[in-house]
């Protein structure tokens, strides 16, 4: 396929890029730079300016764009940054490719959203016919979908990628607990009885492949793992892998001190399933925790 990507210099995009070069896909880059490659191609979301050519020469379109929510500690100038950045470039390629004529728009959109959707579930189960939730990324993920409907108006299958916390020692949730586990300073954060929907970083890129691929799947789809756990659960197991104890809990007051509004996401609990992967007969390699860490802290 020909596949134009937006958000490819990201953590999960640099590893997407590889994935789907790898499996033999050609892969057209947006970058807002000037382009320095002949795979790259220049775009300004922020001013709605994407060149309606560069989206008709592509079968599929993945965008994963978007500041990274624990970068910075939020403020209202940075809560700012991270709405722009998910709903402008959602909205520019969605609006170019609905402009387009039917036969030069791409089939599929996989369009990045988050867990974040749902907000606090606490100890109950949800899956993607779910509500949207309370609280300021809820309110992103939700007008963030909401960009995607100019492409899935004008007829492209449109997949919301509603995905969990991948696990990979590069980067992610995993990356920056990894140094305080080590040295024997790592523990639950809060409570630890907020739940965690992690998924293996194999498991995200595998999924990403399937979603491409069948085109009987639209709309929102849980990108995580079978078995979600709690924080504690999380702590235990990172920390057993380690081989260190985990004996030293964050508290709730020290989060916020340290994470100011970000804390707050920090302590939500999401128990989301994968209910759409799992009724499509999507098959994990790492089905569990252990599995999935295992392989995070070998690759």
């Amino acid at each position: 396929m020909r596949i134009l990507m937006a958000g490819v210099s990201g953590f999960l995009g640099t590893r997407l890029v590889d994935r789907l070069t790898a499996d033999g896909h050609q892969v057209t880059r947006l970058v807002r730079r000037a382009p320095r490659t002949a795979d790259e191609r220049q775009w300004d979301p922020s001013a709605a300016h994407l060149d309606p050519q560069v989206v008709a020469d592509a079968d599929a379109v993945v965008n994963l764009a978007g500041a990274g929510v624990g970068d910075k500690r939020w403020n209202d100038a940075y809560k700012k940054v991270i709405r722009s950045s998910r709903v402008d470039t959602t909205t520019t390629l969605a609006i170019t490719m609905a402009g387009l004529p039917a036969a030069d728009r791409p089939a599929v959109m996989l369009n990045a959203s988050a867990v974040g959707w749902y907000g606090n579930t606490g100890d109950r189960v949800v899956e993607e016919d779910a509500p949207a939730g309370d609280g300021f990324l809820s309110d992103v993920c939700r007008v963030w979908e909401a960009a995607t409907r100019p492409a899935e108006d004008a007829g492209v299958r449109v997949v919301r990628l509603r995905t969990g916390l991948p696990l990979d020692r590069e980067g992610g949730a995993l990356k920056p607990q990894l140094l305080p586990f080590r040295l024997g300073v790592g523990g639950k954060l809060g409570s630890g009885r907020q739940w965690m929907p992690w998924i293996s970083m194999r498991d995200w890129l595998d999924a990403m492949a399937f979603l491409l691929a069948r085109d009987d799947l639209a709309g929102p789809v849980n990108v995580v793992g079978p078995a979600p756990v709690t924080n504690a659960e999380f702590a235990r197991e990172l920390a057993r892998q380690l081989h260190r104890p985990a004996l030293v809990p964050v508290p709730a007051l020290a989060l916020r001190i340290a994470l100011g509004g970000f804390a707050h996401e920090a302590l939500t609990s999401a128990r989301v399933l994968p209910g759409v992967l799992t009724k499509a007969g999507f098959d994990w390699t790492h089905r569990d925790l252990p599995s999935a860490l295992h392989a995070a802290l070998a690759d």
